[in-house]
């Protein structure tokens, strides 16, 4: 089936037997209009879903297409990097891409939706916000056959594509690097559990610790939001049990970057008294003391593939893709204890 055409002046002016500006002038209740053709345009225009185009300009030869882009923040370098990957990809072929943040925000996400369709985009990537606590915004544009490529936190994957890291892999592989490296009690630090992102990293330290038979603790696995405060919090109430951990590992940059600050404000040493590993993909990794160990994304990668599956779906392929972009984990001086 083909991506809905949207409703169009010359579809209305074709229903009430009137020309196009006609139409568009009772849509604006022109005084040169009567009151009767007014009302009936406003009511077709309703039940047919028109929606204005203030873009209308750009469908001129030689003027870019539109994609719209909605991701929680463009502060972290993770998704400036995405954003960077994505954009290069889409002018390479012609697109113009508009930039939304939903600052973790559901209702904030709900509406740079409901923007982007009415900007009549053709197609729209995303990363889900923190706050996200359903899914039938996602699902409605499957409704009006609205192309969506999902990235890093994704849902309803049986009905778009996605492009996610190895979050089980990449957490299973830092748990036992920090067990082989001498650490015994490792806590993980993660976002909130609704998160299809939390759970794969959370499942990937637990199978860690499967893996070498060590019982799991509840009190070790702290999972709140993504949120540098959030994170300082949880290694708070992590190094004040009667057993803290003596290893850290943290689902993102900002966690990471948190759990540095509180460890060391405990007068602890890292990694001698509480080993540390990161997700991220940032310089910041080498410019901080100790130098974070940390499993490094790519991030350039991960934008370029959301595209090039975007601009797929856009010329015409139905399939549904899931695609795992595989991290690295760098090993720096966080996390190997000495001795």
């Amino acid at each position: 089936m083909e991506h809905s055409k949207h409703t169009s002046l010359k579809d209305l002016a074709r229903v009430l037997g009137v020309s196009i500006p006609t139409v568009s002038r009772a849509l604006k209740d022109s005084p040169d209009i009567s009151r009767d053709l007014c009302e009936q345009a406003k009511r077709l225009a309703q039940e047919m879903n028109y929606r204005p185009n203030p873009f209308a300009m750009s469908l001129r030869k030689n003027t870019p297409r539109i994609i719209g882009v909605i991701v929680p923040d463009i502060v972290t370098h993770f998704f400036a990097s995405i954003l960077s990957g994505i954009e290069d990809t889409a002018v390479a072929n012609g697109y113009f891409v508009i930039i939304t943040t939903s600052h973790e925000s559901y209702e904030h996400e709900k509406r740079n939706i409901e923007n982007l369709v009415n900007m009549r985009v053709e197609g729209i990537i995303a990363c889900l916000s923190q706050e996200m606590t359903d899914y039938s915004h996602w699902a409605a544009l499957a409704d009006i056959n609205m192309p969506l490529i999902l990235f890093d936190r994704v849902c309803l994957t049986d009905r778009f594509s996605s492009v996610v890291a190895d979050g089980e892999q990449s957490a299973r592989a830092a748990t036992q690097h920090l067990l082989d490296t001498g650490s015994r009690r490792v806590a993980f630090i993660g976002g909130a559990n609704h998160l299809d992102i939390v759970k794969r990293r959370k499942h990937g330290y637990l199978e860690a610790l499967r893996d070498n038979r060590i019982p799991i603790e509840k009190e070790l696995v702290v999972c709140r939001k993504i949120d540098y405060e959030e994170g300082k919090a949880a290694t708070e109430s992590l190094l004040a049990l009667p057993q803290p951990p003596d290893a850290i590992l943290a689902m993102n940059d900002t966690l990471a970057f948190a759990a540095m600050e509180v460890i060391k404000s405990h007068g602890l040493r890292i990694p001698q008294d509480v080993a540390l590993i990161g997700y991220t993909d940032e310089q910041h990794a080498n410019y901080v003391e100790p130098k974070l160990s940390a499993v490094c994304h790519q991030t350039y990668q991960m934008g370029q593939t959301a595209c090039h599956l975007l601009i797929d779906r856009l010329k015409g392929d139905k399939t549904v893709r899931q695609v795992v972009v595989p991290t690295s984990l760098q090993i720096r001086e966080s996390s190997v204890k000495e001795g």
